[in-house]
């Protein structure tokens, strides 16, 4: 089945601006490259052996503050790995992996062993041990998830996954430096959103009247949430300093400053389109079933059965941004909550606000994204053909 020349255009475009955003976006990027020490993955080939740690070795006169020492350190452990990028590419080095447990967690440290894919950094002459590895098995999941979706979705499965790229693309090659850049964060923000919004109806559902309707609630959810999270941020005194990141964005001083405020305000409306576009083509395709099966509809029913599917739709959409909001904040919450002395203090730190921010205003969002879906559908479905595209349509129907 060939591609039809719209699809094509819609695919072509859609990459093309993505592109040239990204090129407009790293203008004035400014970041540090010349790092004190270098990163590389590596391969380890064997484990030489197990040592005490260098400050043990007479680091204290006090027998019991060595003993303390070494059971927070633990033993060294010494490896050869082959290094598999940078200058050093090819070299078997000699690096060590610190087996103490400094966070005193149950879960010790899992050593290295022969064959295991590493990552090295260098600094001060000597090479240690970084981390493990992960993104070849996460790479590995996302290739299964890709398969199941084009497996169970067909062409609407290939469509999703290209928006998904699109979307990912539109985020980190053009967001995320245009904010490094010193551009307008709320601008930027607010255009991503509609790229996203009216990429991804174009290519999973087309150039037609779902999608312009789907399109019109999404959007108008996402200013809804947007204008709350403005006037919220405002009225609840926020200064953007929600953790050790933002602190550490705040007082960056290479490159423009960071307004860190209108980081929440991205986060925001970033983390609620999802849902919110959710809603919208759900309830739009309902709607156009409704309207493809039914006959002599008026604009009364049509928006009337969008808003009862909505009503079905909030509140599971509204319980997903929550429970998503909560689930990743879950363990920050817990910390708060051992070391607040009462809900009051709990719900007043400014970390628990903009959580709970986020979650009303993207509920805001998803609320207001009903009526206004339902009212698009019932103005677009129900809008008369003009006479000249009938005359054309029963001339092709003739011939």
């Amino acid at each position: 089945m060939k591609a039809k020349p719209l699809y094509l255009l819609t695919v072509f475009v859609s990459i093309l601006l993505v592109f040239i955003g990204h090129r407009i976006a790293v203008q004035g990027l400014l970041i540090p490259r010349d790092f004190p020490h270098e990163i590389v993955r590596a391969r380890v080939e064997s484990v030489v052996e197990r040592t005490l740690p260098d400050i043990y070795m007479g680091a204290f006169e006090d027998e019991g503050d060595s003993e303390h020492l070494l059971a927070m350190l633990g033993e060294r452990l010494v490896f050869h790995a082959q290094v598999r990028e940078g200058m050093h590419r090819g070299r078997i080095v000699t690096a060590e992996q610190n087996l103490g447990n400094f966070l005193g967690v149950a879960d010790p440290l899992r050593e290295v062993t022969a064959g295991d894919r590493i990552l090295l950094i260098y600094t001060g002459n000597r090479w240690f041990f970084l981390e493990h590895i992960r993104t070849n098995k996460l790479a590995g999941l996302a290739i299964i998830f890709a398969l199941c979706i084009l497996v169970l979705g067909g062409k609407k499965g290939f469509n999703t996954i290209l928006s998904l790229s699109l979307t990912c693309a539109a985020v980190f090659a053009v967001f995320i430096p245009s904010i490094l850049s010193g551009m307008n964060i709320y601008i930027m923000a607010a255009l991503v959103c509609a790229y996203t919004t009216i990429m991804t109806l174009s290519i999973v559902i087309g150039f037609n009247k779902k999608a312009l309707a789907a399109a019109v609630g999404c959007l108008g959810g996402i200013l809804v949430t947007g204008i709350i999270t403005v006037i919220m941020n405002r009225m609840l005194f926020l200064t953007g300093i929600v953790d050790e990141h933002s602190r550490f964005l705040a007082t960056l001083q290479i490159g423009p400053e960071i307004n860190i405020r209108a980081i929440i305000f991205a986060g925001i409306i970033i983390g609620a389109m999802g849902a919110i576009m959710d809603v919208a083509m759900s309830i739009s395709s309902s709607l156009w079933e409704v309207k493809e099966e039914a006959r002599n509809l008026r604009f009364e029913t049509l928006f009337r059965s969008g808003m009862n599917i909505g009503r079905d739709i909030m509140g599971s959409m509204a319980n997903t941004l929550i429970l998503a909001y909560i689930g990743t904040s879950l363990s920050v919450v817990l910390v708060l909550g051992i070391y607040s002395s009462s809900l009051t203090e709990l719900f007043n730190r400014e970390m628990i606000v903009v959580e709970v921010l986020q979650a009303l205003a993207g509920s805001f969002g998803i609320l207001f994204a009903m009526p206004l879906t339902a009212f698009a559908c019932a103005t677009i479905y129900l809008k008369k053909d003009k006479p000249k595209k009938r005359r054309i349509e029963m001339f092709e129907s003739l011939q």
